[in-house]
């Protein structure tokens, strides 16, 4: 099961790259919501590796993206 959160924490980390490049060069709105799909594409793999600080993190960074959206 590891190996199905690992190929998304591989996609969430390439869009994250992906999402700032929007971000910087194209739209924050469209940047915001990249970023938002990628940490949440990501969570998963942390949580079944038991990484809370960075759980912790990309919550912080999932609300602040969503306030954004909002």
């Amino acid at each position: 099961m590891i190996g199905v959160f690992s190929v998304g924490r591989i996609i969430g980390s390439c869009l994250v790259i992906v999402a700032y490049f929007i971000l910087v060069h194209v739209n924050v709105t469209t940047g915001v919501l990249f970023h938002f799909i990628a940490d949440g594409i990501s969570m998963p793999y942390f949580i079944a590796t038991k990484h809370w600080d960075i759980v912790l993190m990309l919550s912080f960074l999932l609300i602040v993206s969503l306030s954004k959206l909002l």
